[in-house]
């Protein structure tokens, strides 16, 4: 299974799109007084040695003496006043950075919300348009302002912050900056008056600024500083086609099904992510096949393996294919995942033997990811099968052979011996070439209509009824020219390929329809509950 190496089609239309856009450096920090707006200025007087036209939108100083400094020989647009209920501010002057277009323009404190009269609501939607008009933007937000971390900022501080910015327009950024200082120092800026005049100070050390809520805060902030870096290295590996994995820290696949075997595997990999302090991911890939005849006992132990993988804390993936091996190792690669835990059972099947276990199959294609596999215990699924048919009555073998019916065959002969009896008569007309093209006809139509198996019976009878009434010597199944037996193989090969894709092609159906319900329900439940 020798993996492709081509560029992901979205992600690289994506990154086309961001070319004639501005790029947005956005300097993260814990907390406010941590030198955010210090470290933009500071990156903005390097740039000017270079040539690059570099403006000032608009910065926040706070009174600060060391931030008025880096002020210096920057070019700043004046602010604009805006009334509201008779009192002045001053905001940013959105027309004039855009009339003056420069390379880069800081914009200070992103979760701004603007005064009412303003043309945006909130200021990163003025740094939005900054950039769609091709203008790179320096701007400093604080983590407490990040959509997505509100309630988590809520329960570490205890206070809910208002101003907040949607994650999508972090995910946009070409860069962020983490502006971290030590708990320590940070209280200390605020003890000397660096961050808020006295009296602010005191009343925030009391409550926001407690060592406790600095440290938690800043973990925060690395973490998702990591988590975005990590994104964008899966990012660039998809647009540039590299398959992966790049070592640049440990991230842990666990392979799950419906096997109570599979519970082992998680807390396996949950132990192993928490000593390497590493993320990880459960995968259930869903073969067609079993998807259709899984029984409720199968789906209901899915669910427990599922649901514990995420109560111990992992991301759940759920994957349809027909290749278990090639799907779990093109999500480990596109997730650059170094390792992956996979259950081997103790009993194979001959087709196993010969074709390879999902097991081999993944161990042989790995391409530098670590594989551990863990053997299962037939005791312990003996158990459970047997508790299963206890339950439900039935047979908790994932696999069982659908419900026959003989009518497609007794259709699919009488289509043949309809086809002998009409073409018997034209025979030294057509020749021997057609009819045996117009043989196939039953056969197709068969493979189509009912699958695999009719369409062999098809051929089968096919193949007879030529032999018999068409190939020399007639009335006979004696064949005396022997390449008539290639003849009956390719019969029997097209009736067997045929079928074979058209079961593949109903199974995909039947399972679309499926999931579209279940879509369809969990999107009326969400209706009804919101």
């Amino acid at each position: 299974m020798e993996k492709e190496k081509r560029l992901d089609a979205d992600e690289l239309l994506a990154s086309l799109e961001k070319e004639g856009l501005g790029k947005l450096t956005i300097f993260l920090g814990a907390a406010a007084g941590v030198g955010k707006t210090y470290a933009m200025l500071e990156a903005a007087r390097e740039k000017l040695p270079e040539g690059i036209d570099v403006v000032v939108g608009l910065v926040e100083t706070h009174g600060r003496a060391e931030t008025e400094a880096m002020l210096k020989g920057l070019l700043v647009i004046p602010t604009i006043s805006q009334d509201y209920k008779g009192k002045t501010f001053r905001e940013m002057d959105l027309d004039g950075i855009l009339v003056r277009c420069p390379q880069i323009v800081l914009v200070d404190e992103l979760a701004h919300t603007n005064v009412i009269g303003s043309r945006h609501k909130k200021r990163y939607m003025d740094v939005q348009e900054l950039l769609a008009a091709g203008i790179d933007v320096y701007t400093t937000l604080n983590i407490q302002h990040v959509e997505t971390l509100n309630d988590i900022v809520a329960q570490i501080t205890g206070v809910t912050v208002r101003e907040t910015v949607p994650d999508k327009i972090l995910e946009t950024a070409s860069q962020i900056k983490l502006i971290d200082i030590p708990p320590e120092e940070l209280i200390q800026r605020l003890k000397d008056g660096k961050v808020y005049v006295a009296g602010q100070a005191t009343e925030a050390l009391k409550k926001f600024f407690r060592p406790g809520n600095i440290s938690a805060l800043r973990e925060l902030a690395l973490r998702y500083t990591a988590q975005r870096v990590d994104c964008q290295l899966e990012s660039y590996m998809r647009v540039h086609g590299i398959a992966g994995p790049w070592p640049t820290g440990e991230k842990v696949l666990v392979c799950i099904s419906s096997s109570p075997f599979s519970a082992k595997l998680v807390r396996v990999a949950k132990r192993m992510a928490t000593s390497q302090n590493a993320e990880w991911i459960a995968v259930h890939v869903e073969p067609l096949l079993h998807h259709l005849s899984k029984n409720e006992a199968d789906r209901d132990s899915l669910a427990k393996n599922i649901r514990l993988a995420e109560t111990l804390g992992a991301e759940i993936m759920s994957l349809t294919g027909d290749d278990i091996a090639e799907e779990i190792l093109e999500i480990a690669n596109k997730r650059n995942v170094s390792q992956i835990i996979i259950g081997k059972p103790e009993r194979t099947h001959l087709w196993n033997n010969l074709h390879g276990t999902v097991v081999d199959r993944v161990i042989r294609h790995s391409q530098g990811i670590s594989i551990h596999v863990i053997p299962g215990h037939q005791k312990e699924a003996t158990e459970s099968k047997i508790t299963a048919e206890r339950v439900t009555g039935k047979s908790a073998d994932p696999i069982r052979w659908r419900s026959l019916t003989v009518m497609p065959y007794i259709v699919s002969i009488l289509l043949m011996l309809l086809l002998t009896l009409t073409l018997t008569p034209m025979s030294s007309f057509l020749g021997i070439v057609n009819i045996s093209m117009l043989f196939l006809l039953p056969v197709l139509l068969s493979a189509a209509r009912w699958g695999r198996f009719p369409a062999v019976i098809t051929a089968i009878m096919g193949v007879i009824t030529f032999d018999f009434f068409f190939v020399l010597p007639f009335f006979s199944f004696t064949v005396s020219d022997m390449r008539y037996l290639i003849t009956f193989a390719i019969f029997i090969l097209v009736a067997f390929i045929t079928g074979t894709l058209s079961d593949r092609l109903k199974r995909q159906i039947n399972y679309s329809r499926q999931r579209e319900s279940r879509v369809s329900a969990l999107f009326a439940l969400s209706r009804d509950i919101a």
